[in-house]
C-alpha cells in the first residue's frame, strides 16, 4: 500500500478472495513487522450471526462503524483502510481525490460521489497513466504527491462501462444493496503497484463530471475558485491550520487548475494524453 503497511486478519471467506484477487500484486511481509494499521473482520459474537450474517470492522479493538451484511466484507474492508488513512496520516494534506501521472507529472481529480472520477480513473490507468490513488490525494510537506497504489473504487454503471472499455482489467466481486449502490473493485495495475514508492509531482488540478452523450471539454479555472475546491475536499485542511493553507497554496501556484467534462472515455483519454504531451513538451 505504498507509505503504509497494514497488518488484516478475518476468518471470512470473501476478505481472503478480495485480497488475494484485488490485491495480488501487493507486497506480504513478515508477520513481525510493524504496520501502521492493525485490523479486523469479524463476525460479531451474537446470536443474528446466524439469523442474519453481518460482520464489523477493528481497528486496534476499536470499532468505528455499524455492522453490515457479511457479503459487503470486502468493501467494508476497503472503506475501512480509507478511514484508517484519513483520519491517522496527518502528516499529509489528505484530499479526496484520485491521482494519476503519465511521463513524470501527476493530475489531481477532486470530486465528490458521482462525479464519474473513479470512472475516469480506472479508464486512463487501463490506457497508460499510473495510478497513484483513487480516493486519497497524499500531498507531502515537499508538495510531493504519495502514491497508495489500491484498488479503484466502481459504482453502480461504471463496473459495465469499464468492463466494456478494458477487458482485460480485474474487477473483482460485485456486492449490491450497500450504502452505496452496486459496487465492486478494479485491482491496480501491476506497474501501479510496483511503483508506489515513486512519488510524483502535480502538474495539474483537474475536477471531474461525467455528463452523458456530453462531449470531452477542459475549461481552465480559476486559482482562487480551485483553492476552494480543494479544501472544500480536504480531510484534514483545517486540523493542519496554516500548515494546510501553505501546501494548498504552494499548490497552486505549481499546477493548472480545469474544470472537464466528458461523456465518453475513449475521448477523454484522448484528451489527457494531449495534456500530458503538451507538459513534456513545455514543461
Amino acid at each position: 500500500m505504498g507509505a503504509f503497511v497494514t497488518h488484516v486478519q478475518s476468518a471470512i471467506p470473501s476478505v481472503a478472495e478480495g485480497i488475494h484477487q484485488i490485491y495480488h500484486d501487493a507486497q506480504i511481509l513478515e508477520e513481525q513487522r510493524f504496520a501502521d494499521f492493525h485490523v479486523a473482520l469479524e463476525r460479531p459474537a451474537s446470536h443474528r450471526r446466524w439469523l442474519r450474517p453481518q460482520v464489523i470492522f477493528r481497528f486496534d479493538g476499536y470499532t468505528p462503524f455499524k455492522p453490515l451484511p457479511v457479503n459487503q466484507a470486502f468493501a467494508l474492508f476497503e472503506w475501512g483502510l480509507n478511514w484508517c488513512i484519513t483520519t491517522h496520516a496527518h502528516q499529509y494534506l489528505i484530499i479526496h481525490a484520485a491521482v494519476i501521472e503519465k511521463e513524470g507529472f501527476a493530475a489531481i481529480l477532486p470530486a465528490p460521489p458521482g462525479s464519474g472520477k473513479s470512472t475516469l480513473t480506472a479508464g486512463l490507468v487501463n490506457r497508460g497513466w499510473r495510478l497513484l490513488s483513487d480516493e486519497l490525494g497524499l500531498i507531502s510537506k515537499a508538495g510531493l504527491i504519495q502514491p497508495v497504489a489500491r484498488p479503484v473504487s466502481l459504482k453502480n454503471e461504471s463496473i459495465e462501462v469499464i468492463r466494456h472499455f478494458a477487458s482485460e482489467a480485474c474487477i473483482g466481486r460485485v456486492v449490491k444493496d450497500t450504502l452505496k449502490g452496486t459496487v465492486s473493485h478494479m485491482r491496480a495495475p501491476t506497474e501501479s503497484v510496483v511503483r508506489a514508492h515513486e512519488q510524483a509531482r502535480p502538474a495539474w488540478v483537474v475536477f471531474p463530471k461525467f455528463d452523458t452523450g456530453t462531449a470531452a471539454t477542459l475549461k481552465p479555472m480559476a486559482p482562487a475558485q480551485a483553492f476552494l475546491g480543494l479544501a472544500r475536499n480536504a480531510f484534514n485542511y483545517s486540523l493542519l491550520a496554516e500548515d494546510g493553507f501553505r501546501r494548498l497554496a504552494t499548490l497552486m501556484d505549481t499546477t493548472t487548475a480545469y474544470s472537464f467534462h466528458y461523456g465518453n472515455l475513449e475521448e477523454a483519454a484522448s484528451v489527457f494524453n494531449a495534456l500530458a504531451e503538451q507538459q513534456r513538451a513545455y514543461g
